[in-house]
């Protein structure tokens, strides 16, 4: 049976409103209804949905599915929403698990990113980005480089001079081995002049990061802004550079610093191969709607992550160029799984 639901006109005539319900009744599905803000009725296009989050709680790809069905549920598109975290090495264990279950159902969506797809570049596992459908790309947000509060590290050239130095005991934490923040690193290392001696310590988590630097486990850590925000709020941790080409959020950029490296990391969310083209249209639109809702909106602004809107065509021809340049990025930075 499909599940395709014509998408409601933005106003509609009583003429207009029983035409549409019926060519929704003509598929087999009749809309609920959900009472909007201004008061309209908006047609809910899916009674439940699963995102599977391929990340344990708490990092970045959790807030954003989290956040993504909050607003989903908000602005009227769904009924309710189930998560289901599957981590470990940077998604790749989710992307397997979620091909394996989900590739055929029309309401379960993946999170996913650059983390990602980077990852399945670095590992060469069976299961690659090739074996999803995209849907959207949600939001960008831009790695910061943190220490610990009483290091003698205080600026990006000082990263850079330890690196040079002793490579080996200038341990960088980041995220999972592949992902954007390893990407990063190995960028760092790259400009210090030996990216084949970068010790690189990867974790399932923004809160293991913090844990590494806490710790002195590692000398530097690399992750997103909202990972890191308790800790440089409190005192606990400093933050030396961002990988924006500009300040952002009163970080200086690590490139106006006088080290060239930077770099922006996305998140998406992507469907099943085998689910309908009718059915990822629907999905698409409740992605959409999602969105364009006051909770989004807010979130958005809380964790400081840009709105990075793209879908259709375009967004698969950009997720194609990504994949095809992440292997020759990581053969460059000489990053190691």
């Amino acid at each position: 049976m499909t599940h395709f639901v014509p998408t409601a006109p933005t106003r509609l005539s009583r003429r207009g409103f029983t035409a549409w319900m019926a060519s929704a009744a003509a598929v087999g599905v009749v809309p609920a209804l959900r009472p909007s803000a201004a008061g309209a009725a908006e047609a809910q296009l899916a009674p439940r949905l699963r995102i599977v989050i391929p990340a344990n709680e708490g990092g970045g790809w959790d807030q954003t599915g989290r956040a993504l069905g909050a607003a989903m549920i908000a602005s009227g598109a769904v009924g309710d929403i189930s998560y289901e975290n599957i981590g470990g090495k940077g998604g790749t264990i989710g992307l397997a698990k979620y091909v394996e279950k989900y590739d055929a159902d029309p309401d379960t969506l993946l999170m996913s990113g650059m983390v990602m797809v980077g990852a399945v570049a670095l590992q060469k596992p069976a299961i690659t980005m090739a074996q999803v459908a995209p849907v959207a790309r949600l939001t960008s947000d831009y790695e910061v480089v943190a220490v610990k509060a009483d290091s003698p590290i205080k600026t990006p050239k000082d990263l850079i001079a330890q690196l040079r130095a002793d490579a080996a005991k200038t341990v960088i934490a980041g995220g999972s081995a592949g992902g954007v923040d390893h990407m990063y690193a190995g960028m760092l290392a790259r400009v210090a002049g030996n990216a084949g001696a970068l010790v690189y310590q990867p974790h399932p988590g923004g809160a293991q990061v913090v844990e590494a630097l806490e710790s002195g486990k590692a000398a530097a850590g690399i992750s997103g802004y909202s990972e890191f925000s308790e800790q440089l709020a409190n005192g606990k941790l400093r933050a030396i550079g961002v990988s924006a080409k500009r300040p952002f959020l009163g970080i200086p950029s690590v490139r106006e610093q006088g080290v060239d490296a930077d770099l922006a990391n996305w998140r998406g969310v992507l469907t099943g191969k085998k689910v309908t083209a009718e059915r990822k249209a629907v999905l698409l639109e409740a992605v959409r709607r999602a969105t364009q809702a006051d909770v989004w909106q807010k979130t958005i602004k809380r964790n400081n992550w840009d709105p990075y809107w793209m879908a259709g065509k375009d967004f698969e021809s950009f997720l194609d160029l990504d994949t095809a340049m992440a292997g020759p990025l990581i053969y460059l930075l000489k990053l190691k799984a």
